[in-house]
C-alpha cells in the first residue's frame, strides 16, 4: 500500500488535550486525530487486530506483548492514566474491578454487648468529627448511607462499619437500581441526616455490611438532631433484612484469596465479556511500545511489517529501485507501506520513526551505487545494508518482535 492511499498526517508536536502519553504518540503519529476518532492508517491497525484475533490465536496479548492482567471476565493493561480502578494481589494474581473486589476483613475483638445510651454530640455529622469528638477509632462506630430504591421508592438504609466505604456496585447488586434519598424521604422514615440510626425505622429497608454483626458496640444515630447512641449492636436493636458484603476494596487490604496486601491499579480495559475492544488496545499498544521518536509496534501488532521509503537523488532513480523493492516484498507475501512522497529525507525518517513499524527499508543513491539498500529495526535501531535482491529473504527471518 503506498503511503498516499492512508492519507497519514503526522504532528510535529503533541496535541494540548493529550490525556497520555501513548494518546499523543497516536495522534502525532496520525492513528487518530485530536478528537480521538480513527484515521484510515487507524481502521487499518484496527483490522489488522482484529483478523489477528480472528485466527484464533490464544496468545493474542503476548503476541502483542502487552503485559496484561487477566481478571474473571474481563483483560485489562495497568497504565497510571487509566480510567478504571482495579484490585490486584501480585502474590496469587487475585484480580477485579475494585468496586467488586473481595478482602479479608478484620473483626473487632469480642466484647459482650452492653447497654445503649444516647449522648450530646454537637455537630458531628460526619464519621470523622464523631470519632474525634469521642475519641474513638472509627472502626467502632456505624456508617449510615440513606438510599432510595428506584422505581419502588422503597427507603434502603444502609450500614456499614465507620471504617469502611461503600460500594454502590455491591449495593446495586442486592437490591437493584438506586439512587440518593431526598431530605423528604428520610425524614418520611423517621431518620435524621448526618444522625441517622437503623433503630427504630419505619417502613425501611435495612442492608447491612456483614462485617458489622461482627462488630459489638458501635456508635450509631440516634434519628435526633446532635444526638448519637453509644453501644448499638446488630441484631439486638435492630433486625436487618439483608446482610452482605458492601465494603469497597482499597490498596493496603489483605487479599480474599492469600492474605497478601492487594494493589490498587489504574489501567484499561482490553476485553471482556462482549469481545476485544480494539481502540483501548491500540491505546495499549502505544503506550506500552514508544521511545522519544515515536510508536515502537511490535511486528504482530504492526499493519505493515515495513516502512519503505526512496530519497530523491540527483544522478540516480531512486523512486523506480523502490517500487522494484515494494513489488518483491508484496510477491513474498511481507506487508509493505511504501513512502513514494518527493519529501526531504529528514522528513521521511522522522515519519518512520513516529509510525512505528519494525522495519525501515531506504533506497538511496548512497547505497545504490553499490546495488544496496539500508535495513534499520525499528525497537533496536540495528542498521545494516543489503544487496536488493535479498531484501524480502532477509526481512522473513528478521526477529517478530
Amino acid at each position: 500500500m503506498k503511503y498516499r492511499d492512508l492519507l497519514i498526517q503526522t504532528q510535529r508536536e503533541f496535541p494540548n488535550n493529550a490525556r497520555t502519553r501513548g494518546f499523543g504518540w497516536l495522534v502525532r503519529a496520525g492513528y487518530i486525530t485530536r478528537e480521538n476518532e480513527l484515521t484510515p492508517l487507524g481502521e487499518f491497525t484496527l483490522a489488522h487486530l482484529r483478523g489477528l484475533a480472528s485466527a484464533g490465536a490464544s496468545d493474542f496479548f503476548s503476541r502483542l506483548s502487552l503485559q496484561v492482567i487477566h481478571c474473571i471476565d474481563e483483560i485489562f493493561l495497568p497504565i497510571d492514566t487509566g480510567s478504571e480502578e482495579m484490585i490486584h494481589c501480585p502474590a496469587c494474581q487475585y484480580s477485579a474491578r475494585r468496586e467488586t473486589a473481595l478482602f479479608q476483613k478484620s473483626s473487632l475483638p469480642g466484647e459482650e454487648p452492653l447497654p445503649t445510651e444516647k449522648v450530646h454530640t454537637p455537630g458531628c455529622h460526619s464519621i470523622e468529627t464523631l470519632a474525634e469528638y469521642l475519641q474513638v477509632p472509627r472502626e467502632k462506630t456505624a456508617k449510615a448511607m440513606l438510599f432510595t430504591q428506584v422505581p419502588s421508592g422503597k427507603f434502603i438504609f444502609v450500614v456499614l462499619r465507620g471504617d469502611m466505604t461503600l460500594s454502590e456496585t455491591k449495593l446495586k447488586k442486592v437490591v437493584g437500581e438506586v439512587r440518593l434519598a431526598t431530605t423528604a424521604e428520610i425524614e418520611g422514615a423517621g431518620a435524621v441526616a448526618g444522625y441517622a440510626s437503623p433503630v427504630n425505622l419505619e417502613d425501611a429497608l435495612i442492608v447491612v455490611d456483614d462485617l458489622v454483626p461482627q462488630s459489638t458496640n458501635l456508635v450509631a444515630g440516634a434519628n435526633e438532631l446532635d444526638y448519637h447512641l453509644l453501644n448499638t449492636n446488630c441484631g439486638r436493636d435492630y433486625q436487618p433484612e439483608i446482610i452482605t458484603d458492601l465494603a469497597l476494596a482499597g490498596a493496603g487490604d489483605p487479599c480474599a484469596m492469600c492474605g497478601s496486601t492487594l494493589e490498587l491499579l489504574n489501567a484499561i480495559s482490553l476485553w471482556d465479556q462482549n469481545g476485544y475492544k480494539y481502540k483501548n488496545i491500540l491505546l495499549a499498544l502505544a503506550e506500552s511500545h514508544h521511545d522519544d521518536r515515536g510508536l515502537t509496534l511490535p511486528r504482530a501488532a504492526s499493519p505493515f511489517d515495513v516502512y519503505l521509503m526512496h530519497i530523491p537523488g540527483k544522478a540516480l532513480d531512486t523512486l523506480s529501485t523502490a517500487g522494484r523493492v515494494y513489488v518483491a516484498c508484496q510477491q513474498a507475501g511481507i506487508p509493505v507501506l511504501f513512502d513514494d512522497r518527493e519529501e526531504r529525507a529528514g522528513v521521511k525518517f522522522n515519519d518512520a520513526d513516529l509510525i512505528g513499524f519494525p522495519i525501515r527499508v531506504t533506497i538511496g543513491e548512497r547505497g545504490l551505487e553499490n546495488n544496496q539498500a539500508e535495513i534499520k529495526i525499528r525497537r533496536t535501531g540495528e542498521g545494516l545494508n543489503l544487496d536488493l535482491d535479498a531484501i524480502p529473504d532477509r526481512i522473513k527471518k528478521l526477529p517478530s518482535s
